[in-house]
């Protein structure tokens, strides 16, 4: 993991997140990030998550896995990403902002995991610590380490994710896919 960011970076991170869906959600022009007042931790191009969650419940969430730009920007533009443009939910709408936590993800970089079998790719795997990415072909998706709350099972793990990747759920037993495995600095409202 690169460099893990201290209390007061995660604060940072959360405003952040916090007031580009606020002024997003209110057609307001977004805060203007000066990096030269924020730690250099957040000038640094980190790749990151940003989740939002109501009640618990799954609200929205967008994010990248490379970095391409400042963190700080890219926990801005993933804030707004998921209130307003995550195709699996309605944009999030003013009345709500007070019922949403947010959470972000800083993500580290990418390592190939390789495998000959299936049984070898489910012993391989770190269930809550590893984000898995699977990619076949130009088909891709990732789940984040938190999903491995929900979906303890390493089967059922990759047969979601097959599933969410839009390919049938089985598909990682029939065929080696190319997968990758990230780790997470998590941190949340």
């Amino acid at each position: 993991m690169e460099t893990t960011l201290n209390k007061t970076e995660q604060e940072l991170c959360l405003t952040i997140a916090r007031q580009a869906l606020e002024s997003a959600v209110n057609s307001l022009s977004l805060p203007e990030i000066d990096l030269s007042e924020l730690p250099s931790s957040l000038g640094q191009e980190r790749a990151s998550f940003v989740t939002l969650t109501v009640d618990g419940r799954l609200r929205g969430c967008i994010g990248t896995l490379q970095a391409y730009q400042p963190l700080a920007n890219d926990i801005q533009e993933h804030a707004v990403a998921a209130g307003l443009q995550d195709f699996r939910f309605p944009n999030v709408q003013p009345g709500e902002l007070d019922q949403i936590k947010i959470e972000v993800s800083v993500l580290s970089p990418q390592q190939p995991l390789d495998y000959e079998k299936p049984e070898d790719l489910i012993e391989q795997l770190r269930p809550d610590v590893d984000g898995v990415v699977l990619q076949d072909g130009f088909q891709k998706a990732t789940f984040l380490p938190q999903v491995w709350e929900k979906l303890p099972n390493p089967d059922q793990f990759l047969s979601q994710l097959c599933m969410k990747m839009g390919a049938p759920p089985d598909l990682w037993r029939k065929k080696s896919l190319k997968v990758f495995t990230y780790q997470v600095q998590e941190f949340h409202e």
